[in-house]
């Protein structure tokens, strides 16, 4: 593996979510108040105008919409294809995760009410009532026909049809403090940021935890791969692992102490673009 770096506005800005849109590389700068862009080698910022808004989780929908969550100030941001900037009120509470919905809705978690909220084509938002109270819902994902998503707090995965039918499956390790959760084809990983573990959940409900070599490490963020594995942030170590299907460590890279590596996003090539809070994003390669 080959990793570079690219500087992402000033020091102290933290580059924190990170997606892909075609070519191009946007990642939120959660203490600034801002989105950037990467593209060719340039980097181009969008100001919210928003002092505290904390962007925070973004992703980029069917349509070549960036959509993002301010966890600051109550909103889901928007960036169209033409670059215009805009907000989506969320009344329920601070959204943190955001995920496309298999139904083309924008699907965020609120941490601080026990939400679910959804975000349809005409702008209306709606939110469900996750039946779990003080769970602090996390990140979301979309699999199958169903959403999934971690429940810090309550130490467990949630289920969501989208109709708003909720079940919860308690993890075997107490006291794990599960965050990240990405959707792949052999389950749904999500990682144990408290317990140093790895986890995967199939659509029967099994749940299958898998320790790290560095049980310190703080797994934050997780991306399934097409071939069945994931990688994963470890924020505590500063750096990168990737994990094949059986849930085994097969490369791990350091991207520095001090680099505090939040958001992932894998591309078609399987190069993997890493938000690292110190002010930067890595580009982690495969080597030909």
């Amino acid at each position: 593996m080959s990793v570079s770096e690219i500087s992402i506005g000033a020091p102290g800005d933290g580059p924190y979510g990170v997606t892909l849109r075609g070519t191009e590389v946007w990642t939120t700068l959660v203490h600034a108040g801002a989105v950037a862009r990467l593209a060719d080698g340039q980097v181009e910022r969008f100001d919210l105008a928003a002092d505290g808004s904390r962007p925070s989780v973004i992703v980029a929908d069917r349509d070549d919409v960036l959509w993002f969550t301010r966890s600051g100030d109550h909103r889901i941001g928007r960036i169209g294809a033409d670059g215009t900037v805009s907000a989506v009120e969320v009344p329920g509470g601070s959204p943190y995760g955001v995920c496309v919905g298999p139904d083309g809705g924008i699907w965020f978690t609120v941490m601080d009410a026990d939400l679910i909220g959804r975000i349809g084509p005409d702008g209306a938002v709606t939110e469900h009532p996750i039946g779990t109270p003080g769970g602090f819902p996390a990140h979301i994902t979309s699999a199958g026909e169903e959403l999934w998503f971690t429940l810090n707090a309550a130490n467990a995965i949630g289920r969501m049809t989208v109709d708003g039918q909720v079940s919860t499956y308690p993890l075997p390790t107490e006291g794990a403090g599960p965050v990240g959760i990405s959707g792949g084809p052999a389950g749904v990983w999500f990682v144990e940021i408290l317990a140093g573990q790895v986890g995967r959940i199939t659509p029967d409900g099994t749940i299958t935890e898998f320790p790290l070599p560095d049980r310190d490490a703080k797994p934050h963020a997780v991306v399934a791969t097409p071939d069945g594995g994931c990688w994963v942030t470890l924020w505590g170590a500063g750096s990168v692992v990737r994990l094949d299907a059986a849930g085994t460590v097969v490369t791990a890279v350091a991207l520095g102490d001090g680099s505090e590596p939040h958001g992932l996003a894998v591309g078609p090539d399987g190069s993997v673009w890493v938000a690292l809070e110190q002010g930067s994003v890595a580009h982690v390669q495969p080597q030909e």
